[in-house]
């Protein structure tokens, strides 16, 4: 685990499984390789990206990716297609999350943590533009938006013209986080059923 993402997304994870979720995380990690199950009952599977040497972080997030994709095809097949939505955080698993939702029929939340905008600013080389046609495709096939505060919802609807009803706040520190977690789940998968 690094960094604050990843502290979200445990804290998450966990309470969505304290909430009768079954909760899969797919995540990066170098050299482990596996699929747990967590003594929270999370179930975590990681993927390493089979191509070793990269030119930058573009070409290691797109091999990266396909690797996310075997492992979420794994886990919806052994659960007898039974997976409700994928959430995704951040632009680097966009490309699975389309490529799931248009094969598999998966609907997903793109969770956004920041923009490229945010991170380069004013930077318009190909290297940024890149990523922001990646974040771009996330807002177009995300069924659902979820941002942490009203300035962020802002931020999305300004530079990507995604429309503010598609886009829920979800703040972490409200009282009524996971509560508002599973309605924004129960809203873009047409109904959280058991898995």
């Amino acid at each position: 685990m690094v960094g604050q993402l990843a502290d979200y997304i445990s804290a998450l994870a966990t309470q969505l499984v304290k909430n009768k979720v079954e909760t899969h995380v797919v995540t990066y990690h170098d050299s482990m390789t596996d699929a747990v199950e967590e003594a929270s009952g999370v179930k975590v599977a990681r993927v390493a990206n089979p191509v070793r040497t990269h030119i930058g972080v573009l070409t290691w997030d797109l091999t990266l990716n396909q690797e996310v994709e075997r492992a979420v095809a794994n886990i919806y097949y052994g659960a007898n297609k039974q997976i409700d939505l994928i959430n995704v955080y951040d632009w680097h698993f966009i490309p699975a999350a389309v490529t799931l939702k248009n094969a598999l029929n998966i609907p997903f939340v793109y969770s956004v943590e920041s923009l490229e905008n945010q991170r380069s600013p004013n930077s318009n080389t190909p290297y940024n533009m890149s990523i922001k046609s990646i974040e771009w495709l996330g807002f177009y096939e995300a069924e659902k938006v979820s941002a942490k505060s009203e300035w962020m919802r802002d931020e999305v609807v300004r530079i990507y013209s995604v429309p503010e009803e598609k886009i829920h706040i979800v703040s972490p520190s409200s009282d009524t986080w996971i509560k508002d977690v599973l309605g924004l789940y129960k809203t873009a998968a047409g109904g959280l059923k058991s898995k």
